[in-house]
């Protein structure tokens, strides 16, 4: 049975909507002006909504990168998805804003097997959100504010190497020294092609939201869930 999954990412300063069926993104538009999500976001979401209907195919779901992220921007991004499924009768998906962010990079061919994958968010001074996870997106460090210091991390880097990227991972650079600590300067802001496979499995496993009461994870008063392993049946 074909899957038709509308994606919407708002939660840092690139603003980006697609749809993916089965596996394959046929549809996106990006805006990578953060002070614009409010006047781009619903436009999008309308073009990919023509495109789905123009092709006759029907969307089963919306999946919304849920945050941590910016308040502003995901109140849009909820609302905007919230609507879609009230008048299309269809489920919400929720996908943590920190793991769309790791899909890139599990994709990477020179980063080995034991590495600890840390998606960093930008928050304010020395502060970023940050969550460990490894290569099969298990949870290691649940997703937590951080206040960055030459000791950040320390017990898991003496254990295994831990790839750190992300808006938050450059003002660690000169922080963070252990010689386990990389950092990657690309996958800076997570996008919506990227939450296909994560979406999809949500989707299959039929973890959907109840629209009426669900609110995505601000920066401000973040309190870490304790997220299921993502690409696990």
């Amino acid at each position: 049975m074909t899957t038709i999954i509308l994606h919407i990412e708002a939660s840092t300063e690139t603003c980006s909507v697609a749809l993916s069926q089965d596996g394959h993104v046929f549809f996106e538009r990006v805006n990578r002006d953060e002070r614009s999500h409010a006047k781009v976001l619903a436009p999008f979401v309308e073009e990919a909504l023509k495109n789905a209907d123009e092709q006759g195919a029907k969307i089963n779901a919306v999946a919304l990168s849920c945050g941590p992220g910016s308040y502003t921007s995901l109140r849009i991004a909820s609302s905007t998805a919230k609507g879609v499924c009230y008048g299309r009768n269809i489920p919400l998906i929720a996908i943590p804003t920190t793991a769309i962010m790791c899909v890139p990079v599990l994709f990477r061919e020179d980063i080995p097997e034991d590495a600890l994958l840390c998606p960093m968010i930008d928050a304010r001074r020395t502060e970023v959100y940050a969550t460990v996870y490894d290569r099969a997106l298990g949870v290691i460090k649940e997703t937590h504010a951080e206040v960055v210091t030459e000791e950040s991390f320390k017990e898991l880097l003496d254990r295994q190497p831990v790839y750190f990227f992300g808006n938050g991972a450059e003002k660690c650079k000169e922080i963070i020294k252990h010689p386990n600590a990389h950092f990657l300067n690309e996958h800076r802001n997570p996008m919506a092609k990227n939450m296909m496979p994560l979406a999809e499995r949500a989707w299959f496993d039929e973890r959907f939201e109840d629209i009426a009461y669900f609110e995505p994870f601000y920066l401000k008063n973040y309190v870490a869930a304790k997220p299921k392993d993502l690409l696990k049946s």
